[in-house]
């Protein structure tokens, strides 16, 4: 498993750093597991786009709290998404969204928990990553850094980081703080 230390960077810096790295989910006695290929960063009082901004809330505290902890949120009315909390100990808050990944383990019930066999668009967003997985807010706040049915561990080495504008924002669009490598298969 990743440190603790490992998130307690800059929050941009993470984001980046945690390409690569491969997320692990156990459900009885079975295990779900890919490469992390697309982040984003949301940081604190420079970040209008981030949950965060504002003030303390009920539904983002978890992101002023200790680093490497999940934060998991419901949008749209139907979906939840996966963030990382990580920032530098001088910063509030902050979190990385785990926007998509490889799979690598457990593919079959990957496909059964997102309905379709299609491995091309199993992964590759926010909902469909959290609805594969099964990660849901009963995982809010789940120490990642501690042995669970949940956690990110190192991975692959990585050659070249792409970066953009972050998606489905409407503030802070000018910061290319989404993140995506490709990986290279045989």
């Amino acid at each position: 498993m990743l440190p603790r230390d490992f998130y307690n960077k800059d929050t941009v810096t993470v984001a980046r750093n945690i390409l690569g790295k491969r997320i692990v989910r156990k459900i009885k006695g079975s295990v779900m597991a890919g490469i992390i290929t697309e982040t984003e960063a949301y940081r604190h009082s420079d970040d209008p786009a981030s949950h965060a901004f504002g003030k303390q809330t009920d539904r983002n505290k978890v992101m002023f709290g200790e680093v490497g902890h999940a934060y998991v949120y419901f949008t749209y009315g139907m979906h939840y998404c996966f963030n990382v909390v990580a920032r530098h100990s001088n910063i509030k808050a902050g979190a990385v969204l785990i926007r998509a990944i490889e799979p690598e383990k457990g593919i079959k019930k990957i496909q059964k928990n997102r309905g379709i066999t299609n491995t091309k668009n199993l992964t590759n967003g926010p909902a469909k990553l959290t609805q594969a997985l099964g990660i849901t807010k009963e995982h809010y706040g789940v120490d990642l850094t501690q042995d669970s049915n949940l956690y990110i561990e190192d991975g692959i080495k990585i050659k070249k980081i792409y970066d953009s504008p972050r998606v489905g924002i409407k503030k802070a669009t000018d910061k290319l703080w989404n993140f995506k490598i490709n990986i290279e298969k045989n």
